[in-house]
């Protein structure tokens, strides 16, 4: 495999690499979309983002990577194997996988095929894995996703909402998980995507080539660096990349942690409903990625700051009217947006709505006030 640049030596492109960084931390964010230039470092962060991802325990010989430590979301092999034999499947490491999704794909080779004429004639269920099997618990790049058909978007979109690749034929039917890393890039001037698919990536990054000429002389001595000694040059990157593959890793473990109040819930739907964004998937896709931030900077609470951070991703390809149509939104302004919301309700003397007991559902039973 050819030596891959690291991902700590990206220079500028803040937004791209925190929004990578953050669906690391927590997959269930839902998958960032890169919009930009050409020669910005999309494709590059993606590969970079990978290589440094932590070691995932699978389960041994598993052709899905079930995670053995969660056995509700095994694939049928694994069930059957464990009902099988009675007792705990072993357990190995792998490294984090990087599946390069071609715009050329079709449904049977993301979703992966059954056997029918097997199952027919001879009683055995066979399943062809795809490209979603590859990718579980790993991370699936599509370059030029605004290029790939409709239907084969919307089936991958689906997969990682849903953490599971369902596939059903003539009666028999396969399951297995596919909780990945979602990333797609794609250069505007080569059209764009449909909105019913633009709003379902979570996360949203639009990237411009540097204009600092500093910069600009930094990006070509890095590189020609990289590229006179790939491996020297990782060797020095190396303290970096363990440090961010270490904090990345702590993360993991401290997201579903991380509490929120009512106040916070409250200062998401107002921030969303003063903007005007359509739908609610925004509201959620901000309160986790918030939960993420706060999880990376080892914290166990959500603050103002996270909600106007994870608003500055997830924002931008909703908001359809109103005064940030026409300019970026930056943190700075939506912390001010918020901190005005807030002014509002503390003025209009609005009791702040608790859940009693008996309407509390199991996630609100995990919102602690601080």
């Amino acid at each position: 495999m050819p030596p891959i640049y690291p991902f700590t030596a990206i220079v500028g492109q803040e937004r791209m690499r925190r929004a990578l960084v953050l669906n690391a931390v927590n997959p269930r964010i839902g998958g960032v979309l890169i919009r930009g230039e050409r020669g910005t470092a999309k494709s590059t962060a993606a590969r970079a983002l990978a290589a440094l991802l932590p070691s995932v325990r699978i389960v041994e010989a598993c052709r899905f990577g079930c995670d053995p430590d969660h056995p509700t979301t095994w694939c049928t092999e694994c069930r059957e194997r464990a009902a099988l034999n009675g007792e705990k499947l072993p357990v190995e490491l792998r490294i984090t996988p990087f599946i390069n999704l071609p715009v050329s794909a079709t449904e049977d080779r993301v979703v992966g095929t059954l056997d029918i004429e097997k199952a027919i004639q001879k009683g055995e269920r066979s399943f062809e894995p795809g490209v979603l099997a590859a990718a579980n618990r790993g991370l699936l790049y599509i370059d030029e996703v605004n290029l790939l058909d409709d239907h084969v978007v919307d089936l991958l979109l689906d997969s990682a909402a849903m953490g599971m690749n369902i596939v059903e034929r003539e009666g028999i039917s396969f399951t297995h998980p596919a909780r990945f890393i979602l990333v797609g890039t794609m250069n505007p001037e080569e059209g764009d995507l449909r909105p019913q698919l633009l709003d379902r990536f979570a996360l949203s990054v639009e990237i411009r080539g540097i204009r600092d000429a500093r910069e600009r002389v930094l990006i070509m001595e890095r590189h020609l660096a990289f590229e006179a000694d790939p491996d020297g040059f990782r060797q020095q990157w190396l303290p970096q990349e363990e440090e961010l593959s270490q904090r990345i890793d702590m993360a993991r473990k401290l997201v579903d942690h991380v509490s929120y109040t009512q106040r916070d819930l409250l200062t998401i739907a107002a921030l969303t409903a003063s903007l005007n964004v359509e739908g609610h998937r925004s509201d959620l896709v901000i309160l986790k990625t918030a939960r993420a931030h706060a999880a990376f900077e080892g914290r166990t609470a959500i603050t103002d700051r996270d909600i106007a951070l994870a608003a500055e991703l997830a924002l931008p390809h909703r908001i359809r009217q109103g005064p940030f149509q026409q300019s970026e939104i930056g943190p700075d302004e939506l912390q001010e947006r918020i901190e005005q919301l807030q002014g509002e309700a503390e003025t209009t003397g609005e009791p702040e709505p608790v859940p009693s007991d008996e309407q509390s559902s199991p996630e609100k039973k995990k919102t602690q006030v601080r």
